[in-house]
């Protein structure tokens, strides 16, 4: 590993609210030659709006090349990203090796179902690699709900929203809490889910946790069939032992 490189940083910026940056993230951003993030196209022009914000940095955004998550067994899907995130880490390194300091944002936290950890583990062996851990979306959603998940010997369980409906019942059942992520437009299997594994009446729906327009309810008073990119449901443990 050569000391003439430039540093690879994973900076957690948290779920959504820009005071939940910790300190070590921003000092972090501050001190990067390039900021890297990770976007939807539609999405690109703010994130880096807010980088310029944090220190002038040049930029380099990183566009996924698909705007809806569909199963991983999926050929296309899985090639496609997979090529993504080959062609970012190329990008990425090239600055590298130029001595520049990349820090790559990540919502959350870098390590926890981040966009980042793909970066990681192509780079990690052949940069100085530094990874600041952030804010996860779930502790932020249950904090903005007031809302107690787990306590004692819960067994906790976290989902993402795209597992087959039987599977989402299966754990579901089979946990005392769960956090059900990547909600969005499988919102109506996770609430059919929620129903089969007795926990409909205690789950509650959030959307954009931390943010200003949060909305926060009951999974039954959702009614729609749709959510945002930004939405989780909450199965607290909590209640079945209050």
């Amino acid at each position: 590993m050569s000391r003439m490189t430039g540093r690879l940083i994973g900076v957690g910026v948290g779920p959504g609210d820009p005071e939940l940056l910790t300190v070590k993230a921003l000092n972090a951003l501050k001190s990067a030659d390039v900021i890297a993030y990770f976007a939807r196209p539609a999405m690109s022009a703010m994130r880096a709006g807010s980088s310029r914000a944090i220190n002038g940095a040049e930029e380099l955004p990183l566009l996924y090349p698909v705007t809806t998550e569909i199963p991983k067994a999926r050929d296309a899907y899985r090639d496609a990203i997979a090529d993504f995130y080959d062609v970012s880490a190329a990008a990425v390194s090239s600055y590298l090796d130029d001595g520049r300091d990349v820090a790559v944002l990540s919502e959350g936290d870098p390590l926890f179902y981040g966009s980042y950890m793909h970066i990681h583990v192509r780079l990690s062996r052949r940069y100085p690699t530094e990874v600041i851990p952030g804010v996860t979306g779930m502790s932020g959603c249950w904090s903005a709900a007031a809302a107690p998940i787990t306590q004692g010997d819960d067994v906790f369980t976290v989902l993402p929203g795209t597992l087959p409906e039987v599977e989402l019942e299966r754990r579901l059942a089979d946990s005392d809490a769960a956090v059900v992520m990547k909600v969005g437009r499988h919102l109506p299997k996770i609430r059919r889910a929620c129903e089969r594994a007795g926990c409909l009446d205690r789950a509650i729906y959030v959307e954009r946790g931390t943010m200003t327009n949060a909305a926060v309810m009951k999974l039954t008073d959702k009614l729609d069939m749709t959510a945002p990119y930004f939405a989780i449901v909450l199965v607290p443990g909590w209640e079945e032992r209050r």
